[in-house]
């Protein structure tokens, strides 16, 4: 690990993106299992929380989940006729849709948020108060790389 702290050569930066990318790995599938037993797949609750702002266009969330724009439109379909999600026109461009969150959408968001802040909180105390603290720190770490990663 002492290596990562100097990070000049190729060979460090290609073991922490290896280390880093593995940890991303098995950090998906844990959130995956965070709420294992609530009504909304991962892939849904994913594709809900792409519209809580004002929502995207169906080929954007495609490209968010890795699918392809068939495959999104799908799950676009199933939520909303589970009244979670509904198209509207994009203000932005007339030829355009914007799925967009419906009041039910928002409320499912929230609480299958609270169930899986509720579950990892249990697993976050278990961690010394050092490894939380190192945990706090690293966050606007992984918030630039996600943000470099949306350019």
């Amino acid at each position: 690990m002492l290596g990562y702290l100097t990070m000049n050569d190729d060979n460090a930066l290609q073991e922490l993106a290896s280390g880093f990318r593995e940890a991303l790995r098995h950090s998906v599938y844990l959130v995956r299992r965070l709420d294992a037993d609530g009504e909304l797949s991962a892939a849904q609750l994913s594709t809900l929380k792409m519209l809580l702002d004002e929502g995207q266009r169906v080929g954007e969330i495609a490209r968010n989940l890795g699918v392809r724009v068939p495959s999104a439109t799908e799950q676009i379909i199933k939520l909303e006729r589970a009244g979670l999600a509904r198209r509207e026109p994009d203000p932005n461009d007339s030829r355009a849709v914007r799925v967009i969150l419906t009041p039910e959408g928002r409320e499912a968001v929230d609480s299958a948020n609270r169930r899986r802040n509720q579950v990892m909180a249990g697993i976050l105390s278990t961690l010394s108060d050092q490894d939380r603290k190192a945990l706090a720190d690293a966050l606007p770490v992984i918030d630039k790389i996600n943000a470099s990663l949306q350019n």
